[in-house]
């Protein structure tokens, strides 16, 4: 488990359906961001197995200070009309921040407070 932020244009993340960013132009804000790589996937290695996700707005953030060191990757994932990031540090959150400012939309919390 742990605790998500979203990118969302809804009063509420939980409406980001409703009032969504989409994935088009989630991907075409992708394009203009140098920091920003679209994978499309995620894999992580556990035990024996890999594990796989994959998602067409999932994209990782290259310019995060801890990018590649051992397995930390900034992922950004696109679900249902918002882009969630789990478990945030305050760089993460100044990056989302900046996002959101792009695309017209805002930053909240699981609990709906918002970050401003």
């Amino acid at each position: 488990m742990g605790y998500d932020l979203h990118i969302t244009r809804a009063q509420h993340h939980a409406d980001s359906p409703e009032f969504p960013i989409t994935l088009k132009e989630w991907q075409a804000y992708l394009e203009t961001d140098p920091e920003m790589r679209p994978d499309g996937y995620a894999e992580v290695r556990v035990d024996a197995q890999v594990l796989r996700y994959e998602n067409p707005g999932l994209a990782v953030w290259t310019g995060w200070s801890r990018h590649g060191q051992g397995s930390d990757c900034a992922w950004f994932n696109y679900d249902r009309g918002e882009i969630v990031v789990k478990n945030p540090d305050e760089e993460m959150l100044e990056k989302m921040k900046r996002i959101a400012r792009q695309l017209g939309a805002r930053v909240m919390g699981d609990e709906g407070e918002e970050y401003s």
